[in-house]
């Protein structure tokens, strides 16, 4: 029988780890994230009580994990009851940055013209990873000059991103299975999970590690096309782009002034505007 997490009491011994992590139902909807917390917390021997009293630093620090990634897990652990406190959530470093190299096209591979059209479309519609797993074809109309995205919450104008998106299209005309698919991300492979299939709507983690490819190999190929005078400029930008994810191109998007479709980053990328305009003031 599983329940919530409760302290051992001063004079009884905490259970083995694993005993103790089987006794803690995980929150809903955050199994998956629960799951690999209590993963790396075992890689350490630590049990709920052990890791409560430590925070996530000796997981994060065996884990390499980032802020951001850091401040998740914190999220989900709280979630499951466990008393850690919740690190504040960091803002982009830096606070502006190029990404329309990003959304420029460099090959005729499906998942990187995909990717292409994900970044373009987010320069106007910084949708998080959740809400462009959701979108669908139908809620993204292109007309001579621009796109337009339709959701619940209105309508969106995205200057910019025709060509991705047309490329993207045509790429994906050419397989059945992408063809018929509903979503504007769609699987090109089969995945681990029973019901995969290609043209199947993708994680969000599927998603997340897609777009650190992407940024990576943006990266990679930056350095090597860089002409000698560019050079100094496009290391700096690349070595950015080595370690960029998605919610950090997201809140950039959102402080340089694109309007925000969620909530979520809005605050955080308010204040990277007004610490922006506080540094250049002097």
């Amino acid at each position: 029988m599983t329940s919530g997490w409760q302290r051992a009491l001063p004079d009884m011994p905490a259970p083995p780890a694993a005993r103790a992590w089987a006794r803690i139902s995980p929150p809903r909807r955050y199994e998956a994230q629960w799951r690999r917390l209590v993963e790396a917390a075992l890689e350490q021997d630590l049990g709920p009580d052990a890791l409560a009293e430590t925070g996530l630093e000796p997981v994060a620090a065996a884990r390499e994990w980032k802020p951001a990634t850091v401040a998740l897990y914190t999220k989900v652990a709280r979630y499951g009851g466990l008393e850690i406190a919740q690190p504040r959530t960091p803002e982009p470093d830096p606070l502006t940055l190029d990404l329309k190299e990003l959304t420029r096209i460099r090959s005729d591979g499906l998942e990187h013209l995909r990717t292409v059209a994900w970044c373009s479309l987010a320069l106007g519609w910084p949708g998080t990873v959740g809400q462009f797993r959701g979108l669908r074809r139908d809620q993204v109309h292109a007309t001579t000059r621009r796109l337009l995205v339709s959701t619940d919450d209105g309508e969106w104008a995205v200057p910019g991103a025709l060509t991705a998106w047309h490329a993207w299209e045509a790429a994906r005309d050419r397989f059945p299975s992408l063809a018929a698919s509903p979503w504007v991300l769609p699987a090109l492979r089969k995945g681990p999970g029973v019901n995969s299939h290609v043209g199947g709507q993708l994680s969000t983690q599927a998603l997340q590690v897609t777009f650190a490819k992407h940024a990576v190999r943006t990266a990679t190929a930056m350095q090597a096309t860089a002409p000698p005078s560019r050079r100094p400029e496009v290391e700096a930008l690349a070595a950015v782009y080595l370690t960029l994810s998605y919610d950090t191109y997201r809140r950039l998007a959102l402080a340089a002034g694109t309007p925000p479709v969620a909530p979520r980053g809005a605050v955080r990328a308010k204040r990277s505007v007004s610490r922006a305009a506080r540094l250049a003031g002097g």
